[in-house]
Formats: structure tokens, C-alpha cells, sequence
């Protein structure tokens, strides 16, 4: 016969074992709560993911400290160099544990590049301008960069932060690089920009060409020494590798290169910006390998692409292999431009999670407003891509334009082929263009799954041009007053 075992339990060890159940308990609840959760998150599809994105983008914050620039000896005649004022306001400012940098009414003209640090909010009150020296030579000695998707040591931007934290531009104030086609822009190698023959430009053998070669070449990134004698223009705000950034009301003026430019950033915040200038390659707005950012009640008047959403160039884009995500465009205006909102062409990387809402676009001088672009050299997967309310008056081009083919003279023979997939249009209405759409894909790889519904195309010149694109859907969609659905 089977003996019957009692345990017998003092009542604090019963408590113990109690109380140990009831944290059992607890833990798989709230495992089974996460699972839940997380779940639900996983399942949210298109813009539903918007609002959860919106809460992990919050601005920076800093201490109360002011330090007043006038109190470095700046001169606010537009001729005085103030360099140093600006280099010791910024180190004392991140020595002290940050604050805000305060630039008064006035001209201040700086001989070289701002380089910020982390916990600094420069702030440029209201008819504040700082105007940039436009002698290369002030730009040196080099730093690590990133151009056109390639790293490189060149020219440092005229405003820098590398592996910095919490940093801000903000204010009403101007930011002037003066660069016309007297100095930086002739470097282009194009007439219309003052470059004349027998004059150096970056498309000599020793600049981008040279570059572009080491890039596909693998070579390592710390023999790529550009700068002076090989005419690769720097941007005008560069931030790499930076967390926590915020620009905010400024306006930046005629860059020599792109405008702003963040670069493997993350919780990005740039509102209330103006990006004004008409010179070559000067794109508005280009966050590149970057996650969380917001680009907000901004407006673009430039000599290239307003937005620019990239994540690397060829072999860099593919080695560093960091997407573009969780990019939100809200409430932007757009103007001249060869594109209002565009993914690439440096994508190697892929881009995923672009949300873009709400924006005015219209000028004879804006080639496209929503554009795609690469190549069997640049490659990349670009997906989910959500797009709607856009107001358009008059674009030159195609309203939409996804283009796999984009600089043939590059080639068509490249062994990296892109994939693009789940691109939702919907609420978009042209005036006026040459094409309402511009669809072209490869043939061992078609542009897939594209749904454009509430939208309504007119004037538009030609017919649209569709090549290589698998489940393309129209629901509710006019073109030129005739309905697709």
C-alpha cells in the first residue's frame, strides 16, 4: 500500500512560496500582454504605424544656460571674422552641460565652419544672419564625410557634427553661404553656373569621377582624401552619426551643395525650415541612412530635389547597409525643385516606412512631385511608401515618376537590381503636368504592388507611361477627367 506524504509548511515559508507564485503569475502575464501588444503593433499596416512612429520622435532638451555670442566680441558688420567667438561659445556651452547659444539682430560673418557639440541649441533670433566665408581654404583641414552616398575626407560642411547628442539650430534667424557662380557652384562644371572652359571642376579625373571609382573599387575609406585640388563642393548641414536633433525656424540660403543633410542619424526634428537657393545639386532636405525623423512645415525653393530620402551610394550603401525608416513629411510646401518628395538615387541601403501627407507642391520650375529613382548600380529595396493629401499645381514633368533606369550613362549591366514594393497614393490632385504617371521598371525586376485611389490628374500632355509594374491598382483615380478604377 502506497504511503501518503504530508508537508507540513511554517507559515512564513507558506508567505514565501505564496508571494512566489504571485510574481510567477505576474511575469506570465506580462509576457502574454507584451506578446499581445507587440502583436497588435505587427499587424498595423500603412498608416495606422504613424502614430506609434510620431511618439518615438520627440525634440531634445537643454538647460536653461544662455551664453550671448556678443559677449565673445563679435563684430555684427558682416566683414569682421567671427570664428573664434562662435568655436569658444560652443565649447563652453558643451563643457557646462549644454544650453542655448544666442545670436542677436545682426550680420555675423564667419571665416570657416561652425562645428556644433552635443547638449548646444544655437539659436539665431530674429534678423540674426550668419553669413559663411566662401574661400575653400577656410574648410580645411579635411574631415570624414559622406558625398553623394560615398565616404570620403574632404572639405568640412559649413555647419558639422560627428557622434554628437542633443543638438538644435533653432530661432528666426539666417544662415548664408553665399555661394553664387562666382565661387562654389562653378565647381558644378556646368555654363550656367559660371564655369567657363579650361576651368577645374569635380568632374575632372581627380574629383567625383576618382571618388566613385574608389567607392566601387572598395578602397578603404581612410585613403580617400579629397579637399583641396579636387573640387568636391561641400553640403551646408552635415550631422553624422548624431541622436536627438532638432532644426527649428531658420532659414538656410544658397548652399553650395545639399542643404541639409543628416546622416545616420536617429529622433530627427526639422520644422518651420526654408531651404531658398537655385544652385547645382543643392537639395533641400536629404536624410540618409537615418530612423525617426520628421520633416514638418517646411518650405523648399531649390536647384535640385526638395526631399531626398537616400541611404548610401553602390558598394558604401551595401557595406554600411543601414536603411532610411520611419521617415514623416508633413505640411511642406514645395516650389522649384527637380523633385517635391523623392526616394534616392544613392538607395543602396533601402528605405522603408516613408509617410508623406498633407504638402503643397506648384511651380514651373518643380520637375516631379512624388519621384523614385536608381539603378542596377545603386540597387536597394524600397517598400512601403504611403502618400496622400498632396496638393499640385503645375509640375514640368511627370507628377509621379518611378524611373529603376535612372542615369543610363552609369549603365544598365549592374549586378545590384532594386526592388521597389507597397506604394499607397491616395487624395493626390495635379493642375497640370506632362505625364500624370511615369512607372518604368526593369525587366528582371518590376516595380510591385502600387495602389493610387482618390486621386484626380489633370492636364496633363501625354499619356502615361507604365513599363514592368505588376498589380498596379486605380480605384476612384482620374486622369485627364477619365475614370480608372
Amino acid at each position: 500500500m502506497a504511503k501518503k506524504i504530508f508537508f507540513i509548511m511554517r507559515p512564513n515559508e507558506f508567505k514565501f512560496l505564496f508571494l512566489i507564485l504571485i510574481l510567477f503569475s505576474f511575469i506570465k502575464y506580462e509576457n502574454n500582454y507584451c506578446s499581445v501588444g507587440q502583436k497588435k503593433n505587427k499587424n498595423k499596416k500603412g498608416w495606422e504605424q504613424l502614430p506609434s512612429i510620431l511618439k518615438k520622435i520627440k525634440a531634445p532638451k537643454f538647460s536653461d544656460k544662455e551664453f550671448l555670442i556678443t559677449k565673445y566680441g563679435t563684430v555684427a558688420d558682416q566683414v569682421t571674422n567671427n570664428k573664434h567667438a562662435f568655436d569658444q561659445a560652443i565649447l563652453d556651452c558643451s563643457k557646462a552641460g549644454g544650453g542655448k547659444i544666442i545670436i542677436p539682430k545682426g550680420n555675423y560673418f564667419v571665416k570657416g565652419p561652425i562645428h556644433l557639440k552635443s547638449n548646444v541649441n544655437l539659436h539665431l533670433e530674429k534678423d540674426a544672419v550668419i553669413k559663411f566665408s566662401t574661400d575653400p581654404d577656410d574648410y580645411l583641414p579635411v574631415v570624414f564625410t559622406r558625398w553623394e552616398g560615398m565616404e570620403c575626407y574632404n572639405y568640412s560642411p559649413l555647419i558639422y557634427a560627428l557622434g554628437q547628442e542633443n543638438i538644435a539650430i533653432t530661432g528666426e534667424g539666417t544662415l548664408d553661404a553665399q555661394a553664387n557662380e562666382s565661387n562654389w557652384w562653378t565647381w558644378k562644371g556646368n555654363k550656367s553656373y559660371g564655369w567657363k572652359d579650361g576651368m577645374p571642376s569635380q568632374s575632372d579625373s581627380i574629383g567625383r569621377p576618382l571618388l566613385v571609382k574608389m567607392n566601387n573599387q572598395q578602397m578603404p575609406v581612410e585613403e580617400r582624401i579629397f579637399g583641396k585640388g579636387h573640387y568636391l563642393r561641400p553640403n551646408f548641414l552635415q550631422l553624422i552619426n548624431c541622436k536627438n536633433v532638432l532644426i527649428e525656424g531658420v532659414t538656410f540660403l544658397n548652399s553650395p551643395m545639399w542643404v541639409i543633410h543628416p546622416v545616420l542619424c536617429e529622433n530627427v526634428i526639422i520644422k518651420n525650415v526654408s531651404t531658398i537657393g537655385r544652385g547645382p545639386n543643392t537639395d533641400g532636405c536629404d536624410p540618409e541612412s537615418c530612423k525617426n525623423v520628421l520633416i514638418k512645415n517646411c518650405y523648399f525653393k531649390n536647384g535640385d530635389d526638395c526631399i531626398a530620402i537616400k541611404s548610401g551610394r553602390n558598394y558604401d550603401g551595401r557595406r554600411i547597409n543601414i536603411p532610411s525608416e520611419n521617415i514623416i513629411i508633413q505640411n511642406c510646401r514645395m516650389s522649384d525643385g527637380h523633385g517635391g518628395v523623392t526616394i534616392g538615387s544613392e538607395i543602396s541601403g533601402g528605405c522603408r516606412n516613408v509617410f508623406a501627407e498633407n504638402c503643397e507642391m506648384d511651380s514651373p520650375d518643380l520637375d516631379r512631385a512624388i519621384r523614385i529613382k536608381a539603378n542596377t548600380y545603386r540597387g536597394g529595396t524600397v517598400e512601403n511608401v504611403f502618400v496622400r493629401n498632396i496638393k499640385i499645381g503645375e509640375v514640368k514633368d511627370a507628377v509621379l515618376h518611378f524611373d529603376m533606369q535612372y542615369e543610363p550613362a552609369e549603365g544598365k549591366s549592374g549586378a545590384f537590381i532594386p526592388v521597389w514594393k507597397n506604394i499607397n497614393i491616395s487624395k493626390v490632385t495635379s493642375k497640370k503636368s506632362n505625364q500624370a504617371i511615369f512607372f518604368v521598371g526593369l525587366d528582371q525586376s518590376h516595380i510591385y504592388n502600387i495602389k493610387i485611389e482618390d486621386s484626380r490628374f489633370e492636364g496633363a500632355q501625354k499619356e502615361s507611361t507604365v513599363i514592368n509594374v505588376d498589380r498596379l491598382v486605380f480605384k476612384d483615380t482620374y486622369i485627364n477627367g477619365r475614370l480608372f478604377n
